[in-house]
């Protein structure tokens, strides 16, 4: 799991950077929010936590986590879309685009891994060998597909945490699950179920602020109608020791 407040995962909280250091520089994550739009009010797929984790026990989270050094080395059955591509390199620090890769890569792979449900489609060549976290893929004879991916925010954890991540928000509709690893999801898991919720419904109440604050985005760019990469993507961070929501690719206006 992660999302804005992963940078607690295993956090105490008296755990926070020391006085001399408090800009620890955040590690790039991704969070994957599927959505399930065939009924009149939108869904989103969430997992409850184990009871006896030590950050969020028993509450509902979206899959995430770290961007991995190799995500940007896995083939893909289809490239993302350039427009998608274009709003990850917004912003600051800037980045390549084998990162902006990597963090489209990095939403599909944790999905996988902690909930089981896998993004992916038929190779139009033969499959170039898949092993290690992606087996599930190769099993099925898969590759990872980033072309249903939206950006829906970006947020920053706050400075002064012992850990701390720049996160990119992902969306995907339900239908561009292709393969189900059962088993991945049970009573030992980090996960022990997988709900699809109504946004809006009682169990979103109870997510992390900033998570929130990034499902209430996503059902604003719902309502609107399909989704497009055209539209605003807010960017949440702090400075002057207070919470900001900027769009990424506008200029702050001068003090």
């Amino acid at each position: 799991m992660t999302d804005v407040a992963q940078a607690a995962k295993e956090e105490k909280p008296e755990e926070k950077e020391a006085d001399h250091h408090p800009y620890y520089r955040p590690k790039d994550a991704a969070t994957l929010i599927l959505v399930d739009r065939s009924a009149d009010v939108p869904k989103v797929l969430v997992g409850r936590r184990h009871d006896k984790v030590v950050f969020m026990p028993g509450k509902f989270v979206f899959p995430g986590g770290r961007v991995d050094k190799a995500d940007h080395r896995v083939p893909v059955a289809a490239p993302m879309p350039k427009e998608l591509e274009t709003n990850l390199l917004k912003g600051s620090p800037k980045i390549t685009g084998s990162r902006a890769k990597s963090l489209a890569i990095a939403a599909i792979r944790e999905a996988c891994e902690e909930t089981g449900l896998c993004l992916g489609r038929k190779a139009d060549t033969a499959p170039k060998k898949l092993e290690g976290v992606w087996q599930p893929f190769a099993d099925a004879g898969l590759l990872p597909d980033p072309s249903g991916l939206f950006l829906i925010a970006r947020a920053i954890t706050p400075p002064g945490r012992v850990r701390r991540f720049d996160t990119r928000f992902f969306t995907a509709d339900a239908s561009a699950i292709t393969h189900r690893v059962e088993g991945v999801v049970h009573a030992d898991a980090e996960l022990v179920e997988l709900v699809w919720v109504e946004i809006g419904s009682k169990p979103l109440a109870d997510l992390h602020p900033m998570t929130r604050n990034v499902l209430g985005e996503l059902e604003k760019r719902l309502a609107t109608g399909p989704l497009r990469h055209d539209a605003a993507v807010p960017f949440f961070h702090f400075y002057d020791g207070r919470m900001h929501r900027d769009i990424l690719g506008v200029p702050k206006p001068a003090s």
